[in-house]
């Protein structure tokens, strides 16, 4: 257990940072303070620190503060993070020409995805996904990929937090989506916040043989679209195949190793087969509920 240490101003910088980053819009400073319930004397100069530091950006005109990039600028200079979208680049631009679609890649945190990379298709028209962007990762086909190739841990992790959490409904059909992921090895569905798109979904599978990010396509059929969406799946599992093959640090092409990636997908597939076995019950009674 940590040492029970204090910190007052680190206390508050963090409070207004959180505050501000599920907040939309701007913030004064005395909304700031009523909200977190202090008062304005007891957050000023943190704020002119954050500011100063360029955490916090100051409308000159109105005075309110919202958050800069500042905290996303520094995630991805983590070495992991900064390692993946670095072995990302490659196979997500190729996947983007061969296919005239735009593709993402996310990773699970805490109970929301992230994206932290995109590719916007070369087409004159496409459809793309704000890098930095969070959503549910109960209501999602990426959320659900993410979630059937995830470890024991994280899944278990999950189910518990769905049982307590008073907006279970919003996860509707959650185990039967991790369960297809689980089966198939990729989802493809179709977007609930965005008629006429199809995400296809397949994990990113790292070196401990779990799903360190999911890549997808949210594909869009129109009559400029040049490439039919049964292409899109095979092209899209190839690159997610090359991606976790370069994860893994196999240096072999992914066609001539195919065998061996076939072998671990299939492995983690049974795992995840498992767990979603073990949990449904739990979630489905949760979901009726």
């Amino acid at each position: 257990m940590p040492p029970n240490y204090t910190a007052p101003a680190l206390d508050k910088a963090l409070d207004i940072m959180e505050l501000l980053a599920e907040t939309d819009g701007a913030l004064s400073q005395s909304g700031i303070a009523e909200t977190l319930g202090r008062s304005v004397g007891e957050i000023f100069r943190v704020l002119q620190t954050l500011e100063r530091r360029g955490y916090l950006l100051r409308d000159p005109d109105s005075g309110l503060y919202s958050l800069s990039m500042r905290l996303f600028d520094l995630a991805h200079r983590h070495p992991p993070l900064r390692g993946l979208i670095q072995a990302a680049s490659w196979p997500m631009r190729r996947l983007a020409d061969e296919v005239s679609q735009s593709c993402n890649l996310a990773i699970l945190e805490d109970h929301a995805v992230r994206v932290v990379a995109q590719i916007e298709s070369p087409a004159d028209f496409g459809f793309r996904v704000r890098v930095g962007a969070r959503f549910p990762a109960g209501s999602t086909a990426t959320g659900a990929v993410l979630l059937a190739f995830a470890d024991e841990r994280v899944r278990h992790e999950w189910h518990e937090w769905l049982e307590s959490s008073a907006s279970a409904e919003a996860h509707d059909g959650l185990d039967e989506r991790m369960a297809t992921a689980a089966r198939t090895g990729h989802l493809e569905l179709p977007d609930p916040r965005q008629p006429g798109i199809v995400d296809l979904v397949f994990p990113v599978i790292g070196p401990h043989d779990v799903a360190v990010a999911a890549l997808t396509v949210p594909y869009i059929s129109t009559t400029l679209s040049d490439v039919d969406a049964h292409t899109v799946v095979s092209r899209a599992e190839k690159a997610a195949r090359e991606l976790s093959g370069r994860l893994r640090g196999d240096p072999g092409s992914p066609v001539a190793r195919s065998g061996s990636s076939d072998t671990r997908a299939r492995s983690s597939d049974t795992r995840a087969r498992s767990s979603v076995t073990r949990d449904r019950s739990t979630v489905a009674e949760r979901e009726r509920a």
